[in-house]
């Protein structure tokens, strides 16, 4: 495939990334020649210095020959127009990030597709989306249902009080008599490990897992935590993101949102009837504790600011909230969550390029995840009668070291593989893989 990304900021250059992977051709364009120098000299792109809305930069990438166009610049006017001359000019999709959420909420009465844009995204609103969903349960540090739970993906730090502390996969394996879950990976000092039998569990690991129902409880068990509820939850911050957190969340649960300035907590309290805003400073402890923050069961800092976000949610969790969720601007910053104390640490830039990324995949892989954090991706595809998948046990099969199958659902039931199984024809196998492997594995589901 040939792909041109317009703009060669965090979500260009960590989407280039991931496709630089599959060996896809792939054009970078952007006005800033340092950016493009990144990239050139850390990805095996092509760059062109220039605005993505000029005919004639567009003709130099090649437009009419490109099968994606990926217009992801900090500037919604650039992403729109690229897109439409992009698509005039032979582009066979195209895809355009948005802040302006009408677009969203209005995209069929817009009919943007005879635009000439085929996909819309918007940092914010999958932000909100995905921290709707990472607080399912107090608990674990990630979650991801598969099959409306037939199988679930969730993440745990093991801490002093864990049974799995110092021991290795082969000696826990009678905690699991059942072979209800399965260990996909760990996450220690930045580094991301694909476990086999004879790794050890650390303490501060965060360790993730694929398990069925039953196997999910043994394992929150095993980790000294207990499910918890969530009823009451503080937003930090009026900006896109928090404005989206918190009319998502007010659906279910009983939120207040705290945001500095005047003007927009009026704004804020007009276009969300069911929350509680506060106008203050979310740097002031002694507001956010006069404010209940001890009685809050989940704490979201989305301020513009990451270290505000940070200090905010350490301040939370010393005084006891179960779960902290902090967004940052640098991607860096993602790494260090584990060792510092915020439950999970998330970045808008990361997650549109993570969905666009499950974009462009479509087809042979029927659901595509990212764990923050982790260097794997988690991938589900449909088992196809004659597969190389299906050819052998799995233990006689060549899979990827750097691969692991977590999970299969079969007629409906969720099952953890073992060296002896073997697939059958629409079986659904959850693979985790680390993303220079990513076209490996899919060989085998073809």
């Amino acid at each position: 495939m040939r792909i041109i990304i317009a703009g060669a900021g965090d979500i260009g250059f960590h989407l280039a990334k991931l496709l630089a992977y599959e060996e896809q051709d792939i054009v970078l364009i952007d006005i800033d020649e340092d950016k493009l120098k990144h990239a050139a000299n850390n990805l095996d792109v092509a760059t062109i210095k220039g605005t993505s809305t000029s005919y004639k930069i567009l003709e130099e990438a090649d437009v009419s020959n490109a099968d994606l166009l990926i217009s992801a610049t900090s500037s919604e006017e650039t992403n729109l127009t690229t897109a439409i001359i992009g698509k005039h000019l032979g582009a066979k999709k195209t895809v355009a990030r948005i802040q302006n959420l009408e677009y969203l909420l209005n995209r069929e009465k817009l009919d943007l597709r005879n635009l000439g844009i085929d996909e819309i995204i918007s940092p914010e609103s999958l932000a909100a989306k995905e921290i709707k969903r990472l607080l399912k349960d107090v608990a674990v540090t990630d979650t991801f249902d598969f099959d409306n739970g037939k199988l679930s993906l969730i993440g745990i730090i093991i801490d002093e009080g864990s049974v799995l502390k110092n021991k290795s996969l082969e000696e826990t394996a009678h905690l699991n008599p059942q072979q209800d879950f399965i260990t996909v990976a760990v996450l220690r000092n930045n580094t991301t490990i694909i476990p086999r039998g004879d790794t050890h569990f650390r303490v501060g690991d965060h360790a993730y897992f694929i398990a069925q129902p039953h196997g999910v409880d043994r394992l929150l068990g095993f980790a000294g935590k207990e499910k918890v509820d969530i009823k009451s939850i503080m937003v930090l911050g009026g900006s896109k993101v928090g404005f989206h957190t918190a009319k998502r969340l007010s659906r279910k649960f009983k939120v207040k949102l705290i945001e500095k300035d005047k003007e927009k907590c009026f704004h804020l309290a007009d276009e969300l009837p069911n929350v509680m805003v506060i106008n203050g400073d979310g740097r002031d402890i002694e507001l956010l504790n006069e404010e209940g923050l001890k009685d809050m069961d989940a704490f979201i800092a989305v301020t513009g600011n990451s270290e505000t976000n940070i200090i905010s949610c350490l301040a939370a969790k010393n005084i006891g909230v179960k779960k902290t969720i902090s967004m940052v601007e640098n991607i860096d910053y993602i790494h260090i969550s584990q060792n510092i104390g915020v439950d999970t640490m998330i970045n808008k830039k990361l997650i549109s390029a993570n969905f666009i990324f499950r974009y462009i995949r479509q087809g042979n892989v029927i659901s595509l995840t990212s764990i923050h954090g982790v260097d794997a991706e988690v991938l589900e595809f449909i088992v196809k009668a004659g597969s190389k998948i299906t050819e052998k046990e799995i233990k006689l099969l060549d899979f990827p070291k750097t691969a692991i199958i977590g999970g299969v659902i079969r007629k409906g039931e969720g099952l953890t593989p073992m060296g002896d199984f073997q697939f059958r024809p629409k079986d659904r196998a959850v693979v985790l893989c680390r993303p220079e492997c990513i076209h490996i594995v899919e060989e085998f589901f073809k």
